[in-house]
């Protein structure tokens, strides 16, 4: 039989580690974790407390360590530190100056822990190692908008935001209690409840003017940020179908899902696609205008038209 003793002891240090990194662990959520079953959790639970550590537990609420209990930092092996210069790279790159800068520290206090070997090993690593945005994701103006976020979010406090509006480029100071943050489409955004609205709304960080936290609660119990990211891909959608020859369909893999994207099937060596668009005036139109001389409109015969119309207004303009 195969002794799997190091492993199990693998398995019951993660499941400690974990117990520390938050205030409550379901055992359900560690046996996911793991890939094992609830008997086997809570195997390893009883194991730790009989090894001393002070587990507190709660039927269908989960378990924690009790207060103050705390072990010493345990060395990270050479693969979870490339890990983690691999994500200090697209801190750099990819988060608002304040934020960075915090990330910045964590990772001097990291690497202060690792024998001189692996420092070495580190190290060769940074420097071949290179992010590139293609754009600014945050204005000058306001270097620390996601610091300031995850502020309001944790402490549930309204936040005063000066945003620049995408059709007027109107700047308006806007009460909001942050849900989430995401990153979609080369871009951060944040969805939060607007008091000037009175609605929920979604704002993109390049357009934050300025932002702070305010000593206001929030006023609302708010859900999940996956609950209201879900309800706007439920708006009104038009179902498209093109026609596209195969050598170019290969390179609309990253942008076709951004327009809707349902199915694909090959027909006579050219690629049939099926989107469930939300912008059938606008954005599909001209994303189509890129590769139009490659494809073909199916249906619905107003995307053709509108297509058409964009192609006469260029046209006009070249004369």
């Amino acid at each position: 039989m195969l002794d799997e003793s190091p492993k199990r002891f693998d398995r019951i240090v993660a499941i400690l580690i974990q117990l520390q990194s938050k205030k409550i662990v379901k055992a359900q959520e560690l046996a996911d974790r793991f890939d094992c079953s609830l008997r086997t959790i809570y195997r390893d639970i009883r194991t730790l407390e009989a090894s001393g550590v002070p587990i507190y537990s709660e039927a269908g609420v989960g378990y924690a360590l009790m207060e103050g209990y705390r072990l010493p930092p345990v060395m990270f092996t050479r693969e979870e530190v490339s890990s983690f210069i691999a994500a200090e790279k697209l801190m750099q790159k990819f988060t608002d100056p304040s934020l960075g800068s915090h990330y910045a520290s964590a990772m001097y206090k990291l690497k202060s822990v690792l024998r001189n070997t692996d420092k070495d090993w580190v190290s060769n690593i940074e420097s071949r190692v290179v992010m590139q945005t293609a754009e600014p994701m945050f204005n000058d103006n306001s270097p620390n908008t996601l610091a300031v976020l995850f502020e309001g979010i944790a402490e549930k406090k309204q936040i005063l935001l000066s945003y620049k509006t995408y059709e007027t480029d109107a700047i308006t100071q806007r009460n909001i209690e942050p849900v989430g943050v995401f990153h979609d489409n080369n871009n951060w955004y944040f969805l939060g409840y607007c008091h000037l609205r009175q609605d929920y709304r979604q704002f993109r960080t390049d357009r934050i003017q300025g932002i702070r936290k305010t000593d206001y609660d929030f006023t609302i119990e708010h859900d999940a940020l996956e609950t209201y990211l879900t309800k706007t891909e439920t708006c009104p959608t038009t179902k498209v179908r093109i026609l596209i020859d195969k050598k170019i369909a290969r390179y609309l893999s990253t942008e076709k899902k951004y327009h809707g994207f349902v199915s694909e099937k090959e027909i006579d060596g050219k690629i049939e696609m099926t989107f469930m668009c939300r912008d059938i005036d606008s954005g599909f139109p001209r994303w189509f205008l890129m590769f139009g001389d490659h494809a073909t409109i199916l249906e619905p015969e107003s995307l053709k038209t509108r297509t058409l119309e964009l192609l006469e207004i260029n046209r006009q303009r070249l004369l």
